[in-house]
């Protein structure tokens, strides 16, 4: 197609777009903002609520009108802390964790064989979570639950779990209780699948809390048996309650 004399690309031009003003920022938070703090002592309040009606009528029949009800708020006020029941249970899990961690490792002897060490810090976690075996179930389902963010902080706990693991475990490798070429993060990973898979026959009510604690056990020496080292000796299994 011709074009017309005196048209054409020549004469047009790229309208550059008008700049915006930048959005305001707003300046972070301090720590003893009173807002913050408000914000803390609620969602504390939602927590025990929640605790207590999960242990009172079990965590599907628990609602967040109810939990909204007993933390002395109003049924929209919880959503501004929280979003969902699972939420309020990996919160709960993650604290207990965390206190769990702290606890092996205040008592932690690094002379000690790296599988008694191991064995140590399953014994901290089955204590923790034989407590509720609604840790192990909603844990889980929280994996496939449609709010990603719940999900991601369960895998975090995961990866946390797995990476204590690994620094008993390389520390072991080290001191020569685990072969040198021994891989401590898929050992870790392996440890600690060995372990989810136990809890869930648990969790499941196919095998006792003691059952659950024996199989762990078995799978620890099991691993400490193919990865080898100069003073890896397996012995009788045994996590304790």
């Amino acid at each position: 197609m011709r074009l017309r004399a005196g048209l054409g690309l020549r004469h047009s031009r790229a309208v550059e777009p008008t700049p915006q003003p930048a959005a305001p920022v707003r300046p972070r938070l301090r720590a003893d903002d009173g807002r913050l703090v408000r914000g803390r002592k609620s969602r504390a309040r939602i927590l025990a609520a929640a605790r207590d009606l999960f242990n009172e009528h079990g965590f599907d029949r628990a609602t967040l009108r109810a939990i909204a009800a007993r933390a002395g708020m109003g049924a929209s006020s919880i959503y501004r802390h929280i979003r969902s029941k699972e939420e309020l249970l990996i919160d709960d899990l993650a604290a207990r964790q965390e206190e769990a961690w702290q606890r092996f490792r205040r008592a932690d002897d690094r002379s000690h064989r790296t599988r008694d060490r191991v064995l140590a810090f399953f014994a901290e976690q089955h204590r923790l979570l034989s407590e509720d075996p609604d840790f192990t179930t909603i844990a889980l389902r929280a994996l496939t639950h449609p709010e990603a963010r719940v999900a991601r902080r369960v895998l975090a706990l995961h990866d946390r779990t797995i990476g204590l693991l690994a620094e008993i475990l390389l520390t072991g490798r080290m001191r020569g209780d685990l072969a040198r070429d021994a891989d401590v993060l898929q050992a870790s990973r392996a440890l600690f699948h060995a372990a989810l898979g136990a809890r869930i026959s648990w969790a499941n009510g196919l095998v006792s809390a003691d059952g659950c604690a024996t199989s762990i056990a078995s799978s620890v020496d099991l691993l400490f048996r193919g990865l080898g080292g100069s003073t890896a000796q397996p012995a009788a299994p045994t996590l304790g309650r």
